[in-house]
Order: C-alpha cells, then structure tokens, then sequence
C-alpha cells in the first residue's frame, strides 16, 4: 500500500476542500447556520493542518500548543453555543476536544497510544472513546444521505450545490476525524 506519507495527502485534501466548502458556506448564510459554518471550516482547515506529512512540515511544541489554544478556544464557543440547547454544537464541542485531546497527544509523545495512555490493548480509553463516537456518528449521518425514495434527476441548469452538500461534508469531515484517531 502508500505510507503514512498518501493517507496524509489525502486527509489534507479532503479536510482542505471541506474547510474550503464550509468557509464558502458562510458567505451564503446567516445567523447560527453562518457561524456553524464558520466552526466547520475552522476544524476542516484545522484537520487539514494536523494531517499534513511530517516530511512537509515538522510541527514543533509550539505548534501542537497553538493547535491545542485554537481548539481549546473553539471548544469554549460550542459549550457556549450549546448551552442553548442546539445538537450539532454538541458535536462542535466534541470534535474541538478531540482535537485539542490530539494535539496534546502528539506534544506529549508522539500519538494517543503511547505507554503512558495506553490500556492493556493497546488504545488510550479517550482515543477509543473518540473511535466509538465518530464511528456512529458517521453511520447515523451517513444514513440520513441515503434517499427513501426515488433520487430525483439533477438539475442540468448547473444549480449551486444542494442541501444534501452540507451532511455530506460533516459526514466526510466525521470520517477524517475517525481516521486521524485510528492513526493515534
């Protein structure tokens, strides 16, 4: 198979163009749905950054404690925002944790199943816990993509992208975030 060194591209492309999609998003809307663009493109980009190979970008400390200031912020706005009773902050606020929980992870040793975290079987209990949640997130998000009944034909006037764009890309972002956590 690649190294390390393709599944890096690849995450950084794809966490790229979602971060990309979503910071395109906030021009196009307002209110709570602007700024959870705002939070999508944030962690998209900011995926996008922790994937990179380390033969491109050697992070130091100081780059993983940037990462972990960033994320800590971001999670303070989601618990902020969901105080208010708003599910998809919820998930905002899990995955600025699980980053900030990588990053920290990555200062202090290099990944999440090193010897001073890991269980018996090999995987830090937080790391697994991470692993469970994106796996059903992804699933349950993914589903709800699947139509119930028959898919309507496209629009061939070339049409901006449609409702069905925005769950899709949390689902592809759910699903980098899954594999990054794999990596750890």
């Amino acid at each position: 198979m690649h190294g390390p060194a393709m599944s890096g591209w690849l995450l950084v492309a794809l966490c790229g163009a979602a971060g990309a999609f979503c910071l395109a998003r906030t021009a196009s809307s307002t209110g709570a749905e602007r700024r959870a663009a705002a939070d999508e493109a944030v962690m998209g980009f900011g995926m996008a950054a922790m994937a990179l190979p380390a033969a491109v970008l050697a992070p130091t400390g100081w780059t993983w404690a940037v990462f972990a200031a960033v994320f800590g912020a971001s999670s303070l706005r989601a618990l902020w925002a969901a105080r208010r009773g708003a599910g998809h902050h919820l998930h905002h606020l899990v995955g600025s944790l699980a980053m900030v929980y990588m990053a920290v992870a990555m200062a202090s040793g290099g990944g999440g199943a090193h010897a001073a975290h890991a269980a018996p079987g090999g995987v830090a209990p937080v790391t697994a816990v991470l692993l469970v949640y994106y796996a059903a997130y992804v699933l349950r998000a993914g589903l709800r993509l699947v139509p119930a009944g028959p898919v309507p034909v496209p629009d061939p006037g070339g049409r901006a992208a449609g409702p069905e764009v925005v769950p899709a890309c949390r689902v592809s972002m759910g699903l980098a975030m899954l594999a990054m956590l794999a990596a750890m």
